[in-house]
């Protein structure tokens, strides 16, 4: 929540977020709040927070099973301080360009970089399995029938399908975004795909490798634990597949959970 001062003119923030990025590193961050709970979405609005202001804390740093290079903390924010000027837009609320709006604008822009993201390490797995196999023997033809094919080749065939048409849809979304036309729909239909066919084909991959492909001599078991964070952050497969489905029907919140 974000409460206005009158009589110093600063905006007093209280509340936790869980699963920050660079949360620990970072030198401030970008807290979402609401000016007034009655007034439900169109009071949400968007706030700098220096990390060196009293009041806002750092509770917890988080031991991840993927990319654990990148630091993820818990922060707090208990009657934290910050000067009128800190807020990003208007303090204005607006029923109909209501702060969430912008939230969910936000994620259009995001979603594609981390679908694209996704598609990179499924690359890099997939890629580094067909060299360990064609050092075994193996070859990838595709000029016969699947009939024809054995059963290994026929995964990674299906693999580098499935990449294909992750690879596709970030390249349209983030193509919509670069010429600034609304790519929602464009923008969670890549996040949906590639975040699940990329956690898809590293475990293939690593299933194919054999123990090797779960020995840390090889990257492709640490490529399988990072590449899942693309499933789940920017919102989950789950919640991305459920704006695809709205956004097809023109269905809102009231009609489709």
């Amino acid at each position: 929540t974000a409460k206005l001062d009158p009589e110093t003119n600063e905006w007093i923030l209280n509340g936790e977020k869980i699963f920050v990025t660079a949360g620990k590193e970072c030198e401030a961050v970008v807290v979402w709040a609401s000016l007034d709970r009655s007034r439900g979405r169109a009071a949400i609005k968007s706030f700098v927070v220096e990390k060196t202001r009293p009041g806002i804390t750092m509770t917890k740093l988080e031991d991840k099973l993927g990319i654990r290079a990148s630091d993820t903390a818990s922060i707090v924010l208990e009657d934290c301080r910050i000067p009128f000027d800190n807020i990003l837009g208007s303090s204005e609320i607006q029923e109909k360009k209501g702060g969430f709006r912008g939230v969910m604008a936000t994620f259009d822009a995001t979603r594609p970089s981390v679908a694209a993201g996704a598609v990179g390490v499924a690359r890099a797995a997939l890629e580094f399995t067909k060299e360990k196999l064609e050092e075994e023997g193996f070859t990838f033809p595709y000029d016969c029938g699947v009939h024809k094919l054995s059963a290994v080749q026929k995964e990674i065939l299906d693999m580098e399908a499935e990449l294909d048409a992750a690879r596709l849809l970030v390249w349209k979304a983030g193509s919509m975004l670069d010429s600034k036309q609304r790519n929602s729909l464009e923008a969670s239909s890549a996040k949906a795909k590639a975040g699940r066919a990329a956690s898809i084909i590293c475990q293939k991959c690593v299933a194919l490798l054999g123990p090797l492909g779960c020995s840390c001599d090889w990257l492709v078991e640490k490529w399988m634990r990072d590449v899942k964070i693309n499933d789940l952050f920017e919102g989950t497969g789950q919640i991305n597949m459920l704006i695809v489905a709205r956004n097809i029907l023109q269905f809102g919140r009231d009609k489709l959970r």
